[in-house]
């Protein structure tokens, strides 16, 4: 057994010793590229695409390993026209990405980054905006985008690249503006699309009260990572949805103190206080006797 061992680490000693630097960055940049690539389909209906032909290998497989003959020959037939097929059906996401590989953004494909000042900035305006329109009963959907891309949401709408200003926001959501129905939709601190639809939610245990808007808004977070943010148009109350729950009647202060821990990295806890995430602030509701009205 021992000498067993011995044989195993030498040979895998050799192999180490055959790997060359221009190979781990030929793997390193390969797994970046398809990395990147998973990013910008999983925001579409790619994704179901990519779900089923995963099944359908899975199942060429299984046909072979249990000598399914005729199952086997009829997926073998199909894999031959594989090829074809992905690209009739990828389309428009193979489109899409030599789209962006021809634009002036495809620098952003890859780094997406955005510097903590910007996020603070946006949040402070969102927070602003919130307010006026909570004080003049303006309805409001506002979704900052995550990990998870909302690109599908945004062709629904209209798309636009501006920076987040309050007066930006609250002239979309003016009962009068062509937008003002759809919700805004912000990436890296941009505002990215307006007047865009969003999935209703599902959940059959909420309050007969919340209006459409809360229902698309908690549909959106039940649907992705994305962090939306509700006005109500009746009352004016403020509320922010995060994974399917909702939190309302928030003021000002808290809304900024929700965004920015979800937006922006931080530890659980500062010193002696506590993060101010959606998850605590509906804990803490909960055992003041859940008066927070949380849904």
């Amino acid at each position: 057994m021992e000498l067993n061992i011995t044989v195993l680490i030498a040979w895998i000693w050799r192999y180490l010793m055959t790997i060359k630097l221009t190979d781990i960055l030929d793997i390193g940049i390969m797994v970046f590229v398809l990395y990147k690539v998973l990013m910008l389909v999983q925001s579409t209906k790619a994704a179901s695409l990519l779900k089923g032909l995963f099944v359908f290998l899975a199942a060429l497989v299984l046909s072979s390993v249990f000598k399914l003959s005729g199952i086997n020959y009829i997926m073998s037939k199909m894999v031959e026209m594989g090829v074809l097929a992905l690209i009739i059906l990828f389309q428009p996401e193979i489109r899409r990405i030599l789209e962006e590989m021809g634009s002036k953004r495809f620098i952003d494909f890859f780094t997406h980054t955005v510097s903590g000042d910007v996020l603070d900035q946006t949040i402070n305006q969102t927070v602003l905006a919130c307010t006026d329109m909570s004080q003049t009963r303006t309805g409001a959907l506002i979704v900052f985008e995550r990990e998870i891309l909302l690109n599908d949401m945004v062709r629904s709408g209209t798309v636009l690249d501006a920076a987040v200003s309050s007066e930006l926001l609250k002239n979309i959501f003016f009962v009068k503006a062509p937008m003002h129905d759809g919700a805004v939709i912000v990436r890296h601190g941009r505002v990215l699309g307006a007047g865009c639809m969003l999935p209703l939610s599902k959940n059959v245990n909420l309050s007969r009260d919340l209006g459409m808007r809360h229902r698309a808004g908690i549909g959106m977070s039940e649907n992705s990572d994305a962090v939306v943010v509700i006005v109500s148009e009746e009352s004016g109350a403020i509320s922010v949805a995060i994974g399917g729950m909702l939190r309302r009647h928030l003021k000002p202060e808290i809304l900024g103190n929700i965004l920015r821990n979800e937006l922006l990295p931080q530890d659980e806890f500062e010193g002696d206080k506590p993060k101010f995430s959606l998850t605590n602030l509906l804990r803490s509701g909960k055992k003041n006797g859940g008066s927070d009205n949380a849904e």
